[in-house]
């Protein structure tokens, strides 16, 4: 497969073309469950991240949440 540049929180990262958001987090072992996913400046909601694939030049950003008190 090919190979494309995505930008993730303000870095570029080559990743196999057709990457599916849920595929990305999984390589990177990150819980869908505490995060929140922006795919050029839209937010994807978790039931879409298996659907949704990277394409060259996306911009995605993972913000977790953190929980204290």
């Amino acid at each position: 497969m090919a190979q494309i540049t995505v930008r993730i929180n303000g870095k570029d990262s080559t990743l196999e073309e057709g990457t599916s958001v849920a595929a990305f987090l999984a390589s990177r072992n990150l819980q869908p469950v505490s995060l929140a996913v922006e795919l050029n400046r839209s937010i994807v909601p978790k039931s879409r991240y298996a659907e949704v694939t990277l394409a060259e030049g996306d911009a995605l950003e993972i913000v977790s949440f953190v929980g204290g008190g």
